[in-house]
């Protein structure tokens, strides 16, 4: 890594929120919001940077479904003829850190100079379009066509990432030995972290703190969506933003005049995943690609945890980074974010990695200092990480990011799925969904038969004793006895 024409660099960093208030419907399109975002990351760098690309890769988008060849587009927008105009095949979150890491690679190999990398969402622009046509806006993010569903768990309302990942959070408490109180108490605190990151950072979507207690209090402005989780510890995708990166080599950057105090190293990166399908998962206390990932990464750039100044961890829900931080061993009253997470950073759907590496790659400018970006998709499902520097890095590249055959081989075998089981069963995870005025829609329990096998079953919101015996904390769930009874076409939970 000593040939400064197979050197990596971030060169220049740019974003953009459309806040409008006034006339929602008049903002800007995820196409608009991605030209905006490289346009200022190009005047970041010093100007005349994106006529030159060799590659454009973009982030998959849902807000405007109309809009395809977004790659192509973009590059006529910017008056670029990059040799790969490209784009992520499904909207998962860690597509801009696997976009990072490929562009690093692509440059190290000696394919090619200067890379630019950017994704945009504008669900509230398209909630504003589709109101004003007389239009139901709907949930894009649950009824997205590009979201693939197990038809069985869609019977029981496990659909999107709200309903789905308080089964890890549940089932992780229990593991940790933590109860409802304790748990809470976590998310608070790593949640008023994260907010106090977005109030000082450029870019965040909601920059007014929120203390713990506020956070892990149902109100009115923080109502229950899927138990143990309230509005305010869930990404935020109603937003409209947008954020894009330049990469190119290290002679160029010089070539250009770029001072070496403005540029931030890219080291290598590791990426696994976890099978698509959760109820294909060994369980919900553990992801083997994530551990995989987060180890091999720093063992990639011949370091440990206790060489970063900053870490990015994905923070969707509580869950991931209260897993990620014990994974890496990263203490808890260290920030686990530079731009303040999906909930008050705002959640862009697949592109908020993509903020982080602006606010990170500013933090780091100057510094010898090192970051780690993880990244995290669907259900915990695709992981990825990648290393960058304020100063120059030992690490060979280019450098293949697969790691999923260790990972594959740290995961225990899946339990069968029986999706008929009528009879006695104990509770492997559970949650409560609610709908808008914080009423209980349902309960969803995860459970094993005497066989081992994995069941679903309901818990009808009218059971309000039951209901409150899977909430209010004073008994784990977790290994409750109970039975499965079917009538009318309904699974449902007894004790």
């Amino acid at each position: 890594m000593n040939n400064p024409d197979r050197i990596p660099v971030i060169v220049g960093v740019g974003q953009i929120n459309d806040r409008r208030e006034e006339d929602r419907a008049a903002g800007l399109d995820s196409l608009a919001l991605m030209e905006a975002a490289l346009r200022r990351a190009e005047a970041d760098a010093g100007g005349a940077w994106l006529s030159a690309l060799d590659t454009l890769s973009t982030v998959d988008q849902i807000s405007f479904p109309d809009l395809t060849g977004i790659a192509p587009a973009l590059a006529d927008r910017l008056g670029a003829s990059p040799a790969v105009a490209e784009t992520t095949e499904m909207p998962h979150g860690d597509s801009p850190i696997r976009l990072l890491n490929r562009a690093a690679n692509r440059i190290a190999a000696g394919e090619a100079t200067i890379c630019a990398i950017v994704g945009a969402e504008g669900l509230r622009t398209a909630a504003a379009r589709a109101a004003a046509e007389g239009k139901r806006p709907g949930d894009i993010l649950r009824g997205s066509p590009k979201r693939k569903v197990n038809p069985y768990r869609r019977a029981f309302g496990l659909v999107a990432p709200t309903d789905m990942y308080p089964l890890y959070e549940n089932a992780c408490r229990h593991a940790w030995g933590q109860d409802l109180a304790a748990g809470q108490a976590e998310t608070g605190r790593l949640w008023e972290g994260l907010s106090r990151t977005a109030a000082e950072t450029a870019g965040a979507w909601i920059r007014d703190p929120a203390t713990a207690e506020e956070i892990t209090t149902p109100s009115p402005a923080n109502r229950p969506v899927a138990h143990p989780y309230l509005k305010l510890m869930v990404a935020n995708a109603s937003v409209n933003q947008g954020a894009g990166f330049l990469v190119t080599s290290l002679a160029e950057a010089r070539r250009r005049g770029i001072p070496e105090a403005r540029l931030v190293h890219v080291g290598a990166g590791a990426a696994a995943q976890e099978p698509y399908e959760i109820l294909d998962r060994p369980g919900f206390t553990a992801s083997p690609s994530m551990e995989t990932v987060l180890a091999r990464t720093l063992d990639f750039n011949g370091m440990t945890a206790a060489d970063l100044a900053l870490v990015e961890l994905y923070s969707c829900f509580p869950v991931v980074p209260k897993l990620a931080r014990r994974s890496l061993g990263w203490p808890e009253d260290r920030p686990v974010s530079t731009f303040g997470g999906l909930t008050f950073g705002g959640a862009p759907v697949a592109n908020y990695m993509s903020h982080a590496v602006v606010a990170m790659t500013r933090a780091l400018r100057g510094t010898a200092d090192r970051g780690l970006l993880y990244a995290n998709g669907g259900i915990v499902t695709t992981n990825h990480a990648i290393v960058i520097s304020g100063a120059p890095l030992d690490t060979a590249l280019p450098r293949d990011p697969d790691v999923q055959a260790e990972a594959d081989a740290k995961r225990a075998p899946a339990p069968a799925l029986d999706e008929d089981h009528e009879g006695p069963v104990t509770v492997e995870s559970w949650t409560v969904l609610y709908d808008r005025q914080a009423r209980p829609a349902r309960g969803i329990v995860v459970a094993r038969t005497p066989a081992g096998a994995r069941t679903l079953a309901a818990v009808p919101a009218e059971d309000a004793a039951l209901i409150a015996t899977l909430t209010d904390g004073a008994l784990d769930p977790v290994g409750l006895a109970g039975r499965i009874t079917a009538a009318d076409g309904t699974r449902r939970f007894t004790r």
